[in-house]
């Protein structure tokens, strides 16, 4: 790498500034000419490291830097997708805004990144709105006569997207050959650890489900071929069949439950690039050709590699790590292997492409890759950009967001140099290398690269060591994964070296003797019988006996690169199958307690682990090996960058920092973290591992999954405790009811105030409380409701709704008086308020929950609807780790209690662990990642209400218990949802009796289920007595 890309620079706070779940507004802005970043009030401009001719017009105030160029195509489709999200995505099918609501709605027990959401909005809008020839109502960044330019693979601007050395954008994927159609194409850039799955089987979920409400639209695939680098990627990606066991549509609850029907209609095949390669036309018997086959039409080659796939209609193609998938261009310079595998790789891929697209048609092919950049010996410059990328979501915006670890690079070290040694390590390497230290051809000796990098390597052993002591330390149910040191290496020779070295492994040549002991080489016989290649173990790293090897216990593993891609290809040879595949379920599975590599400490590879490569548990890299670019920088850091904990933290919303310890690697435009030698960190504690324990199955708590109601009232007679509906308060911060304003001019300086040189005037609604009548207010609130119960009722049944409606109408009415009159706090403002949509809406909502049918005059009871496909939800479900402070709990099947405050949890939890011991509770668990969700509606939006416990009560009951201190405006909602949800779920009587209490005091909330209690008991006697 080019010595004048500098170092980077530290920012002066967290690198952390945006939460993962909204679009970034804040950067860093690094420059050379400051010794400290900025930081920018705004989202970064998509752009790319790329060092020759500029290939766009970035403007340089924005990141001054001669070396960094923008993606005009990306950042003009995030302001207009960015407008189309705002305008509620208009001109959408209903089908694609349902989802999108569902998608986007902030109340998910598994909310979806920001840039999950971008990357598919990216997608739907080029397709459903650019592609279908309409025109948003805003004056669009991309207009549709420019998209479709792009679409024949030509520049729509060639004055501002100069195409000098990078390609110019473009959305066709146009062959060399000129007989052949283009492929339509684009690309959504994703960060190492962001989520390209997901985005993949929401893309699928789109089409799928869109195409069941319009089947004879060809628009919508029905058919998806999910394409794939190697073997360990092909089997993670079977999640996105529908018919998969633990598939991501359940997983992450990616369609609604009415939806699902339509989404099990398609098909998706699952496949590594090596599906297309081509038979070969000759029949040949051993090394003799007897017969031609002749080539393979396209029909042919679609057929027999789509199988049940195989349609007359297009189909839709997601190339997982698509940069593997391009034309390679014309070189001069010489190839290494590495080199001619890649080209030959991307050729097969994308001709395979071309006879689909040829036999049936490819209607929309998109990759997903967290570096969509074309590598070296492809015949473009490295580095340069796929020109079909669309959407960009970088390393660096990861880190920012906190999706990703952050890098603690070399800040400092007692060198007297300008910058850290261990920084640009394999520089400093070569520079130390004295005569006599090299092999032919110029290559260090493995000993001498050893000797230079030791240093560097018992400096990172020793931050690695101080992790897994606390690893070791860590209580019982927390995290004990063992952290992972990665060391790559620049060839095989200093790779075998250094695994020696660490793991005191060693391989030697041996023969077997007649009395079946196996003998060193050096004491063979003279039969001439080749040796064969035993193990011996002895002393590895001095002072790291943590990464000796010994039999049957070999935490340092060294990756043998042939023989691993052997494995992912599937192409293995027959006496190699065996070791081969046992090496791949080795590092697939390394930071998988129980799995093969469960217990691997540390990895030996030669240049860079291969894709599919998914352990968050990696701490510390050391790179041993010449990096002439930013993108390899990346590459080669992504694989330790993924997070094992997504909580966030509940004061800032942003997740909390996780770090690898990074030598040698040296990026130049990222954000990073310094880490001063010798200075332990308190972010790498380990975390605590929260899950139901077999041994406790007995104290299982189980629950309906409610997803709504369902009743069929035949006289439309209805019935509503008004005193016990939750109430409405009205609140002037809510909807200040008086503002003074004032003339303004020129800038202004901090808050605004009343206090300017100018005079103030008072605005209030009176006009607007002269306007409308209390009665009215009335009629508006019982019309909503009416509606509600009406639709929910008679599932939009036009005769039904209209019957029902004139018969409920009288009835809501009087209901929505009584509850102005006795359940609405005006709190000293004008009672017109009440009919602002704020306050109507929020009523409303209450209403609708609390009517029932009337069952004392023969009303069938309200039912819950439950999920089709998981109709039940279960504490032995419960599976995670997090940072959070827990508390040990012995009466619940799982272990921990996870604790989002400093009190209140931990203050409930010993109230109830008191009540088990005093026989009152059999068990209980916290709602944290169970997934017991109450659904409700506020602000005519549906959403999703998360209590803080089930509480199983000696008594049978369940006990849904909330534990509330401050009260957002949708609390009532909330609080009136749970108890509509336990009268449906008494009335169906499948699960048990449930009761609901709120508790504003966890200290009292012994005394409270004590007395809940009582009362039941009173209840269940006076019926007894009754009788």
């Amino acid at each position: 790498m080019p010595e004048d890309l500098g170092i980077p620079v530290e920012p002066g706070g967290q690198p952390i500034l945006c939460s993962p779940y909204e679009e970034p507004n804040e950067h860093w802005l690094y420059t050379r000419d400051r010794p400290r970043p900025e930081r920018i009030a705004s989202r970064r401009d998509a752009s790319y490291w790329f060092k020759s001719v500029r290939a766009g017009s970035a403007q340089r105030l924005l990141l001054p830097d001669e070396d960094v160029d923008d993606l005009p195509l990306v950042n003009a489709l995030r302001y207009d997708v960015r407008r189309w999200r705002n305008s509620g995505w208009q001109n959408a099918s209903e089908t694609t805004k349902r989802l999108l609501r569902h998608w986007s709605r902030k109340d998910r027990p598994r909310r979806l990144f920001f840039c999950q959401l971008e990357a598919v909005e990216t997608v739907l809008y080029l397709e459903e709105i650019l592609r279908a020839g309409k025109r948003p109502r805003w004056k669009p960044r991309l207009a549709p006569e420019e998209f479709r330019t792009l679409c024949h693979g030509k520049n729509p601007r060639p004055e501002d997207w100069v195409a000098k050395v990078a390609q110019h954008p473009k959305l066709a994927d146009v062959p060399h050959d000129t007989a052949l159609s283009a492929i339509p194409r684009y690309a959504c850039k994703m960060a190492t650890g962001s989520g390209k799955t997901v985005v993949m089987a929401m893309l699928i979920a789109w089409a799928f489900c869109n195409r069941g409400s319009k089947p004879a639209d060809p628009r919508y695939p029905r058919r998806v071929l999910v394409l794939c680098p190697n073997l360990t990627i092909r089997e993670r990606l079977v999640v996105l069949r529908p018919d998969a066991a633990g598939n991501y549509y359940e997983e992450f609850d990616l369609v609604p439950a009415p939806m699902r029907p339509e989404l099990a209609k398609g098909k998706v095949l699952v496949a590594n690039w090596h599906l297309l390669n081509r038979e070969s036309p000759e029949i040949r018997v051993g090394t003799a050709k007897v017969g031609d086959l002749g080539e393979e039409t396209p029909e042919a080659f679609a057929r027999a590699r789509l199988g049940d796939l195989w349609d007359d209609e297009p189909l839709m193609v997601l190339n997982d790590e698509g940069h593997h998938a391009y034309r390679p261009a014309a070189v001069t310079a010489k190839l290494t292997e590495e080199e001619k595998r890649e080209r030959e790789a991307a050729t097969v891929w994308v001709e395979g492409l071309d006879r689909i697209n040829a036999a049936c048609g490819i209607g929309l092919a998109v990759d997903l890759s967290a570096t969509p950049f074309y590598i070296q010996g492809s015949g473009y410059p490295e580095g340069s950009p796929l020109p079909w990328i669309v959407s960009d979501f970088s390393l660096v915006d990861a880190i920012e967001s906190g999706i990703t670890k952050i890098p603690r690079l070399p800040a400092r070290d007692d060198s007297g140099r300008p910058d850290p040694k261990y920084f640009r390590l394999w520089q400093r390497v070569q520079e130390a290398l004295g005569p006599g230290d090299r092999l032919p051809g110029g290559r260090p000796k493995p000993e001498a690269a050893y000797r230079e990098a030791e240093d560097a390597l018992l400096t990172l052993a020793g931050q690695w060591r101080e992790r897994f002591r606390q690893v070791q330390d860590a209580a019982p149910g927390e995290d004990r994964t063992p952290p992972v040191m990665i060391v790559v290496c620049d060839n095989t020779d200093i790779a075998s070296h250094f695994h020696r070295l660490i793991s005191g492994e060693t391989l030697v040549a041996a023969e077997e003797s007649g009395n079946g002991v196996l003998e060193p080489e050096w004491q063979k016989r003279k039969s001439g019988v080749k040796p064969k290649k035993v193990k011996r173990y002895g002393d590895g790293l001095n002072g790291f006996e943590e990464f000796w090897n010994a039999p049957g216990a070999e935490v340092t593993l060294r990756i043998d690169s042939k023989l691993l891609d052997e494995a992912e290809s599937g192409q293995v040879k027959e006496g190699r199958k065996q070791v081969a595949e046992r090496l791949r379920q080795t590092v697939s599975t390394v930071g998988k307690p129980g799995k093969a590599g469960g217990r691997v400490r540390c990895v030996v590879s030669v240049n860079m682990l291969s894709e599919g490569w998914d352990a968050n548990n990696v701490t510390q890299i050391l790179g041993l090996r010449a990096f002439h670019s930013q993108l390899l920088c990346e590459q080669v850091v992504g694989r330790g960058l993924r997070r094992m904990d997504y909580t966030p933290d509940p004061e800032t919303g942003l997740l909390t920092p996780e770090y690898v310890d990074v030598f040698g690697i040296p990026f130049s435009l990222i954000p990073f973290k310094g880490r001063p030698p010798g200075e332990p960190q308190k972010e790498d504690r380990p975390k605590h591992e929260v899950m139901a324990l077999p041994e406790r199955r007995h104290l299982e708590i189980r629950f309906p999954v409610v997803e709504g109601y369902v009743t069929a009232p035949a006289r439309n007679r209805v019935v509503c405790e008004v005193s016990e509906v939750e109430a409405t308060v009205l609140n002037p911060a809510a909807a200040p009811t008086t503002t003074a304003v004032r003339p303004e001019v020129g800038y202004k300086v901090g808050h605004q105030s009343e206090y300017g040189g100018f005079d103030v005037q008072d605005v209030d609604r009176t006009p607007y409380y002269g306007s409308v009548h209390p009665q009215t207010v009335a009629f508006k609130i019982a019309a909503g409701v009416v509606r509600e119960l009406s639709v929910g009722w008679t599932g939009g049944n036009g005769s039904r709704c209209r019957v029902s409606r004139q018969a409920l109408f009288p009835q809501v009415l009087q209901i929505v008086l009584d509850y102005l009159r006795d359940r609405v706090d005006l709190n000293g403002m004008a009672p017109e308020e009440v009919g602002l949509d704020i306050y109507r809406q929020r009523i409303v909502g209450l209403l609708s929950d609390a009517i029932r049918p009337d069952d004392a005059v023969g009303e069938p009871p309200e039912l819950p609807r439950l999920n089709r496909y998981r109709p039940s939800g279960s504490t032995a479900s419960v599976y995670f780790k997090t940072v959070k402070p827990v508390v040990a709990a012995t009466a619940s099947h799982v272990n921990f209690v996870a604790c989002d405050t400093e009190r209140w949890e931990q203050a409930a939890a010993g109230q109830l662990e008191q009540l088990a011991r005093a026989g009152l509770v059999s068990s209980f668990v916290r709602n944290e990642r169970l997934e017991f969700v109450i659904p409700y509606s506020f602000q005519g939006n549906e959403r999703g209400y998360e209590p803080d416990f089930i509480v199983s009560l000696e008594n049978g009951v369940r006990l849904i218990v909330e534990i509330k201190g401050m009260e957002p405006p949708e609390t009532p909602a909330k609080h009136e949802a749970a108890k509509r949800w336990v009268r449906a779920v008494n009335r169906w009587r499948q699960m048990g009796e449930w009761d609901f209490l709120v508790c504003r005091n966890p200290a009292q909330l012994g005394a409270q289920i004590t007395e809940r209690v009582a009362e039941r008991k009173k209840r269940v006697q006076a019926i007894a007595a009754r009788r």
